[in-house]
């Protein structure tokens, strides 16, 4: 399996010109060159003037737990403040692995089949750039899909081609999903629990994908990142299915389960041959990072189930008062399965324009969203036109005084 296409984009990612390309294809650069500025600046940038709430951004608003915080503050203290292996300490490559087989019955290698990466989103470009063969490739997502996505795979030079969810369940189509895998297809990158949508996919889902891939020799590619926090079964990773685990990338974080985005550590782990390429390539975009804080995920992998059961719980029941204060604002509101957000449909409340929407409800209604269209193609947004995303992951009492903002809005 070749590389060496992806690499030389990445390369010629760091020249002016050739940038300038990969960063107009990905949406990323106004017409006369500049940055594009995003909804998310935007909706910030309205909080922060109005004095809204902010439930647009998803990192939570408190610590993650004590015995990692210090775990942290204890590695600086000895010392773990230059850079560490390149695979990532073997303490945290150990509890990787662990962690998989504790949680899913998965062997791994952790010499050779899992590295520690800058984050889910590093370990994801990573991985388009080192296995992207050329410029024919085609990545299969679910849409609305996490806004990383066509940033890297233009940048790895593929196509995008994306499968639609729909509410209120944002499950796929199976046969749309089978129309779209062909055997130009590289990669199906998965995303689950669902991000923004907040769904979890069926058994029959998981398996269709395998299915396809192995039909069409792709590559299954899994963002994770969201595993601990699915609300009403365990987490089933699709590398678990039977003829899966040999052409499957999984891809977590710590950043979610343990309340710490800003640390930006994450893994990926799959077969030898695959995480090898991967590493090939990321050593050229961070090389290393989070020394310190790599022996504190270790703690935080190997902590009591209790924990695990914990966040997700506590998780579910912030989605429940944001629920609840949407209700009562005449938002349809579509209960996630899993994750940090919830979406809610603003059409009854005259949102059928959601972006638009979202820009005046900081001033009309103190709190700050984003509309799914910030989530998906120029050419499907007016199927997502009147929904908008809520991040539940913040303290209880400011969820309480949302919900009680919300409650007290009028068209």
């Amino acid at each position: 399996m070749s590389f060496s296409y992806g690499l030389s984009l990445f390369f010629m990612s760091v020249i002016p010109g050739a940038w300038r390309r990969t960063a107009a294809g990905a949406g990323l650069l106004a017409a006369d060159g500049t940055v594009a500025p995003t909804i998310f600046a935007e909706m910030s940038a309205a909080a922060a003037r109005t004095g809204a709430i902010n439930l647009g951004q998803g990192f939570p608003d408190e610590d993650g737990p004590a015995e990692v915080l210090e775990a942290a503050r204890s590695a600086i203290a000895h010392g773990a403040n230059q850079y560490p292996p390149g695979r990532g300490i073997p303490d945290l490559l150990d509890a990787i692995s662990a962690h998989q087989h504790r949680f899913y019955g998965l062997d791994v290698d952790p010499g050779s089949e899992v590295i520690v990466t800058a984050g889910a989103t590093e370990a994801l470009t990573a991985t388009l750039l080192a296995l992207i063969d050329g410029p024919d490739d085609e990545v299969v997502v679910f849409e609305p899909y996490y806004d990383s996505y066509a940033a890297a795979v233009a940048l790895a030079g593929a196509r995008l081609r994306t499968v639609p969810l729909r509410a209120p369940d944002f499950q796929p189509d199976l046969d749309r999903l089978a129309a779209s895998v062909t055997d130009r297809t590289r990669i199906i990158l998965i995303n689950d629990p669902h991000n923004p949508t907040g769904a979890v996919f069926g058994r029959e889902v998981l398996e269709e994908v395998v299915r396809l891939a192995e039909e069409h020799d792709a590559i299954i590619v899994t963002d994770e990142v969201y595993e601990h926090l699915a609300f009403h079964a365990p987490h089933t990773p699709i590398a678990t299915l039977p003829g899966a685990a040999e052409r499957t990338l999984t891809i977590s974080s710590a950043g979610k389960t343990f309340s710490t985005t800003g640390w930006k550590i994450g893994w990926v782990h799959g077969p030898a041959a695959l995480i090898t390429a991967v590493l090939t390539v990321k050593q050229y975009l961070t090389y290393v990072n989070g020394s310190a804080f790599q022996p504190a995920i270790a703690v935080g992998l190997r902590m009591d189930d209790s924990y695990f059961t914990g966040a997700a719980e506590t998780l579910a029941r912030k989605h429940e008062i944001l629920g609840d204060g949407l209700k009562a604002a005449g938002f349809t509101v579509h209960a996630p399965q899993g994750g940090y957000f919830t979406v809610a449909d603003a059409t009854a409340l005259g949102g059928e324009d959601a972006a638009a929407f979202c820009r005046t409800l900081p001033e009309r209604a103190g709190v700050v969203a984003i509309p799914l269209t910030a989530f998906v193609s120029e050419e499907h947004r007016h199927e997502y036109a009147g929904l908008v995303r809520f991040a539940a992951c913040k303290r209880v009492d400011v969820l309480e005084e949302a919900a009680a903002r919300l409650a007290g809005f009028s068209v």
